[in-house]
């Protein structure tokens, strides 16, 4: 994989958003919340070399001598948080419920590790979709505050609402709204796709898929008009109410199988088969959110990530109609 850096775009008088000109792992938006001598971060690219990347351009856009002091962190996934470590006197806010994600993912030294030395079909995976991005000299990052509730930011006068979520995409999920502006930063809790602009299948860690979908409509209960996904373009109302269609098809058909006695593993097959979204790359992604969905089901605890991935690795070779 070959990264492209992306490039700032102005969404607002007070909005820059940074949209990743390809789709795959790892590829995630970020944001610039700026306005008089004052800017803010909405999460960050997934290694430093991409955030110094995303800092430049900023420096482009931002009036002379202001810089990024804060960042709002959507989630805890190393694709939005890590690039934190190449701005690092900046206040990093994330919830508290974060941390566990932190701690349940793999720290860049140990993704690095996985990426330049694994072994087998795991290994190569990991190569061909991870493999441009460097993590040699990062370390894992933690948030300088935690949010409980609710917290309102100003960012030179315009207003920034940081709502945590009940677990979604994962245990600590929040949404940057900035009502005067109609944004919301919605980051995980989707993943866009349009038809002018395919995305990838979500992957969801943490669910059910029934608090991601309340999730999205928490996002659009704010009454914004852009929406700022956390992979793939911009949405509109109408992008966000397709994506509640898609993630409720998901979880209709994993109940499904379940309630037919299919494993999880099975009915990521028999889902992916199905080609109901035929234009989404990386349907290997639907075992991780099939997964998460059976775990509320069956009430086990969360598998570790790297046996998830056997599992992903596996039905990404096998290719659709394995079921």
């Amino acid at each position: 994989m070959t990264l492209t850096p992306a490039r700032l775009r102005r969404v607002s008088d007070s909005v820059h958003v940074w949209l990743p000109p390809r789709r795959g792992w790892g590829l995630a938006n970020c944001g610039l919340v700026s306005a008089g001598d004052e800017a803010l971060l909405v999460d960050t690219p997934y290694d430093h070399s991409l955030a110094r990347t995303l800092l430049k351009q900023a420096a482009d856009v931002l009036p002379p001598g202001v810089a990024v002091d804060r960042i709002a962190v959507t989630h805890a996934n190393g694709d939005h948080l890590w690039g934190a470590g190449a701005l690092p006197e900046a206040e990093v806010l994330a919830t508290r419920e974060a941390l566990h994600h932190i701690d349940y993912e793999p720290s860049p030294a140990q993704l690095h590790a996985l990426v330049t030395g694994g072994a087998g079909p795991l290994g190569d995976y990991l190569r061909t979709h991870f493999g441009a991005f460097d993590w040699s000299t990062a370390d894992a990052v933690r948030p300088d505050t935690v949010i409980d509730a609710e917290h309102v930011l100003s960012v030179g006068g315009v207003t920034v609402r940081l709502v945590p979520l009940p677990p979604a995409h994962t245990t600590g999920d929040l949404m940057v709204h900035l009502p005067d502006e109609g944004v919301v930063f919605t980051g995980d809790v989707v993943f866009a796709s349009t038809d002018a602009e395919p995305g990838d299948h979500p992957v969801h860690w943490a669910g059910p898929l029934d608090s991601v979908i309340d999730a999205c409509r928490q996002a659009l209960d704010t009454g914004a008009d852009t929406f700022v996904p956390g992979h793939g373009p911009l949405l509109d109302r109408s992008g966000v109410l397709a994506h509640i269609d898609y993630l409720a098809y998901v979880r209709e058909r994993a109940h499904a199988y379940h309630a037919r006695g299919r494993t999880a593993l099975e009915a990521a097959r028999a889902i992916v088969a199905e080609a109901r979204h035929p234009r989404l790359a990386l349907p290997e992604r639907l075992v991780v959110t099939v997964s998460s969905e059976y775990r509320h089901l069956d009430g086990t605890e969360p598998r570790p990530i790297l046996e998830l991935f056997v599992d992903v690795v596996a039905v990404a070779e096998e290719g659709p109609g394995s079921a």
